[in-house]
């Protein structure tokens, strides 16, 4: 009798770190980034970074000589810094980090040093009033085509996995298996 009370006991307790966890995972929002994808060509992102800081719609002050995000003065660098303000200003949708197939999105976070990359709406400036879908002059973003598919999302470190609430409830849960 005493075997099956374990069992159940044990049942019961996997039964709520399941739903603890769930509940956990389902009220976060990964946070992610947009980025300048390694293999894109310097013309492409001069062309894309000029057409998203002259429109205004990204905040290019802070890779601007003398900004905190200058140094290091690369062009992926700094393309990956605007395309990110305009990405979170867009509310972090995947549709706003294409750039011609120059972005991408990740979840490692870019910044380093005193440049702090945006992360949301609040700290990029705001919501743009009028995405730049590309219209016809040829910059801005690739409007949506039927059956394609949104940029992929870097999972290189998936650091959802490390929350502290969720490691605490792991350890209970070993805790008392012994």
């Amino acid at each position: 009798m005493r075997g099956q009370a374990e069992v159940v006991a044990t049942a019961t307790v996997v039964v709520v770190v399941v739903v603890v966890v769930g509940m956990i995972r389902g009220s976060e929002k990964e946070v992610t980034w947009c980025v300048a994808r390694s293999e894109a060509g310097a013309m492409a992102l001069e062309a894309e970074m000029d057409q998203v800081c002259g429109s205004g719609d990204a905040d290019c002050a802070p890779v601007q000589p003398n900004g905190l995000c200058y140094l290091p003065n690369t062009l992926p660098s700094h393309a990956s810094y605007a395309f990110n303000s305009y990405y979170q200003r867009s509310n972090a949708n995947p549709a706003a980090c294409d750039f011609h197939g120059t972005a991408t999105i990740t979840i490692l976070n870019p910044s380093y040093g005193s440049c702090t990359y945006p992360s949301s709406i609040s700290t990029a400036g705001g919501l743009i009033s009028t995405p730049n879908t590309g219209g016809g002059d040829g910059g801005g973003l690739n409007p949506p085509v039927v059956g394609s598919t949104v940029p992929a999302i870097d999972m290189a470190v998936a650091s959802h996995l490390c929350h502290p609430l969720l490691l605490a409830v792991c350890l209970c849960f070993v805790s008392l298996l012994f």
